[in-house]
């Protein structure tokens, strides 16, 4: 099964490929989409959109896993990534792929085993399970990786959207 693995952000989305076959993972394309602040919302939006559908057309998923959104300090940011994580879901749902939401304790339970983890326990989980020797530096992409395992490993419990 190939998973694309999503962190949504309005001015950091965090993407990953991953494949899942017999218990193991291989990541195959990570990265992210980036906006300007300078940019309108959205046009920003449909930057989003728009890369991540060339991501799927390019790759092909069999499932998109995104986290869900947890409860921010700032009511503004929130309201922005809510929307950023609409599209996303909606890409998702226009190129007919199988769309999965996780919580962020679903994503630590399933990569750590313990859903209180930190996010260094998160990292050094990943490195482990995908195998490679350095993880990038933005943390978004990073988690997007978790979200993709998160789904490997979730995928015959849950309903698609």
């Amino acid at each position: 099964m190939r998973i694309l693995g999503i962190d949504p952000g309005f001015a950091i989305t965090g993407y990953s490929i991953i494949d899942y076959v017999g218990n193991k993972f291989k990541l195959i394309h990570s990265g992210a989409v980036t906006t300007k602040a300078g940019m309108s919302f959205p046009t920003r939006l449909t930057k989003i959109y728009d890369d991540l559908s060339m991501l799927i057309q390019e790759y092909k998923p069999d499932a998109v896993s995104v986290e869900e959104l947890f409860f921010n300090q700032n009511i503004k940011t929130a309201i922005n990534v809510a929307q950023a994580r609409g599209v996303i879901l909606t890409v998702g749902c226009k190129m007919n792929v199988p769309t999965y939401e996780y919580t962020p304790l679903q994503v630590k339970q399933a990569v750590t085993g313990y859903g209180r983890a930190d996010k260094t326990q998160v990292q050094k989980m990943v490195k482990t399970i995908l195998n490679v020797e350095k993880l990038p530096k933005l943390d978004d992409i990073t988690d997007s990786m978790a979200i993709a395992i998160c789904h490997g490993h979730s995928a015959k419990f849950v309903n698609k959207l």
